[in-house]
């Protein structure tokens, strides 16, 4: 089987990020793109080891598929039995965080903190890969805090990548440890791409992808023409059919259809099908429509109906066709 990671299948993918990637948001991606690599929502590798909600935290459906599950952790042991578990699952990846500079992630040393120990993080890589076939890849910044240099950055690469990570998707900001939260950190330190432009450059051996300030297809365009890849987060979740030519434009997929609003919702009503009578509410998934209709007269009131009839108890998959059928009425 052809290693996806480095022969360029995966030009695009929609970033891990906690409380949106859940499976259902997944699945409603896999309506705009079959090409795309999705990101689970992160798993700390200790909640694998010792939770009886295991399969809660990573179960997925078949067409989700690119998959990869990301992990959290500084524990080279539990990150090799995620491994082992995410290839047991078939998962299509296996991703360490290493820039998440949130308060809660720090204390469990994990996340953003992390890259002042590139010796660590080689430890946690090289047990992954010894535990598992699956590409093991790394998320992380460009630096955290002060020590955000170019060559400390080479550094931090260099280490992991001759551990086996196989591919580098970097955040082009650094995380501030203290004094910032999640949010400001996503926001309020510079984008340097030039740093990532640099990185490529000295080491194209590596696959390296760009996450950060991405907003369009045609920013990513660009981007392409200097990295391997290119990730992004919040203008995927915030605008999701933004990107419904991603295939025919970032993978060269001609005959890939285009999804409109209506595809979207009317492509969901197998799977919520499966998930109501599997005693799952509809609303965990109708939650995530919010952004599909934006921008046109009526779609306040259209999200307004939405979110009324989905939030029912008892809501099932026909909501669904009627809020299809509606998006259908009106060409949308």
């Amino acid at each position: 089987m052809p290693n996806l990671l480095l022969d360029g299948a995966y030009r695009f993918s929609v970033a891990p990020m906690m409380d949106y990637t859940d499976r259902h948001f997944r699945v409603l991606m896999r309506q705009i793109t079959r090409r795309s690599l999705l990101y689970t929502e992160m798993v700390v590798a200790q909640a694998l080891h010792y939770s009886e909600r295991r399969e809660r935290l990573i179960d997925f459906d078949p067409c989700e598929h690119p998959i990869a599950l990301q992990v959290g952790g500084d524990d080279p042991q539990l990150l090799a039995e995620a491994a082992r578990i995410a290839a047991d699952r078939g998962y299509d990846e296996i991703n360490l965080n290493v820039g998440c500079p949130s308060e809660k992630v720090q204390k469990g040393r994990f996340g953003a903190c992390l890259m002042a120990e590139p010796e660590q993080v080689a430890r946690c890589i090289s047990a992954m890969a010894a535990a598992s076939p699956l590409p093991v890849t790394v998320k992380h910044r460009i630096g955290i805090d002060e020590r955000d240099s170019y060559d400390e950055l080479l550094a931090f690469v260099d280490t992991v990548a001759a551990a086996g990570a196989q591919r580098f998707s970097v955040h082009a900001r650094k995380a501030w440890l203290e004094g910032l939260d999640p949010k400001q950190n996503r926001t309020i330190p510079p984008l340097r791409y030039e740093l990532v432009h640099q990185l490529k450059r000295e080491r194209p051996q590596l696959t390296i992808e760009l996450n950060g300030g991405l907003l369009d297809l045609q920013s990513c365009e660009e981007q392409l023409q200097q990295v391997d890849g290119v990730m992004v987060g919040r203008a995927a979740y915030d605008h999701p059919l933004r990107w419904a030519t991603v295939d025919r434009d970032l993978f060269d997929d001609s005959g890939a259809p285009i999804a409109t609003a209506s595809s979207v919702v009317r492509g969901l009503i197998p799977y919520a099908e499966r998930w109501c009578s599997g005693g799952g509410r509809l609303w965990a998934i109708a939650r995530h429509l919010v952004q599909v209709v934006e921008g046109v007269s009526g779609a306040r009131h259209w999200r307004r109906d939405l979110g009324m009839a989905a939030g029912a108890r008892d809501a099932g998959p026909e909501v669904f066709e009627r809020a299809a059928m509606q998006l259908e009425e009106r060409g949308l």
